[in-house]
């Protein structure tokens, strides 16, 4: 659907189509935003619409709303990594690439894996519940994540956007398969078997033992206590972008540059 006509004034009257559903994964934060509570009574709710092929203006002009709206200054997202995600998100959506083109989950791995960030906000129609954690590879850093890698066994945490596929129980239990759309950057990550699973040290006592997250071979590790209802909540055709401020992959993506 394509916005015609476009008047910021009358962006609410954007139809109800598509739903626009945000989960943040950062080291210390994971806030889902999930339009029905069935997954989780946890898990928070919004009634934001969006096309899934729109100007950048009117991008634009959303993005700073939704921002603002549900504080995600106060959740330590900037709002420069929103828009990106909206880039991308609103390309592949309107490429046809998404089968669930309403949910958008960003991993902001600029953040440190030891500073706490926890905030519940509920105002009018937006309520903001759930705050969880994310692990990145033992080879990217250690508090931070500075260095990436596609490539097999470097056990690097890998960025740019993916497509949610299928889940399965492996070594790591449950389990969501991740399909690197970026040329170079993460196309490997099905063949590195890059995925989301649950881990113990990503858990509160892991970081309250440890000072920080444990670390994973490069998959972005969720805690055990809620790796399940998020895996169910974006699986089989959502996007999920990993952002880092890295100057390499800001110019050589082939989303946000294509």
């Amino acid at each position: 659907m394509r916005l015609r006509n476009y008047n910021p004034m009358k962006f609410q009257s954007v139809p109800k189509k598509l739903r626009l559903c945000l989960i943040f994964l950062v080291p210390v934060l994971l806030s889902g935003i999930i339009k029905a509570n069935r997954f989780s009574p946890v898990l928070p709710t919004v009634t934001y619409y969006l096309p899934s092929d729109f100007r950048a203006e009117a991008r634009k002009v959303f993005v700073n709303r939704l921002y603002d709206s549900i504080h995600l200054n106060e959740l330590g997202l900037d709002k420069n990594v929103l828009e990106l995600a909206m880039k991308g998100f609103s390309k592949l959506a309107n490429k046809g690439k998404l089968n669930r083109d309403s949910i958008l989950t960003i991993v902001d791995f600029s953040r440190s894996s030891s500073e706490k960030r926890i905030s519940n906000k509920k105002k009018k129609n937006i309520e903001l519940l759930f705050n969880s954690r994310v692990a990145h590879g033992k080879n990217s850093g250690m508090e931070y994540a500075h260095h990436f890698s596609n490539t097999a066994a470097s056990h690097k945490s890998s960025l740019g956007f993916y497509i949610t596929q299928s889940t399965y129980r492996g070594e790591n239990g449950y389990s969501l398969r991740l399909q690197g759309v970026e040329r170079n950057i993460n196309d490997k990550a099905l063949k590195r078997s890059i995925v989301i699973h649950g881990a113990r040290y990503a858990d509160e006592n892991f970081l309250h033992e440890k000072g920080m997250l444990g670390r994973s071979f490069g998959c972005p590790a969720i805690p055990m206590e809620n790796h399940k209802v998020i895996i169910d909540a974006i699986k089989e055709g959502s996007c999920l972008f990993i952002y880092s401020p890295n100057k390499k992959y800001l110019q050589l993506s082939t989303v946000l540059n294509g």
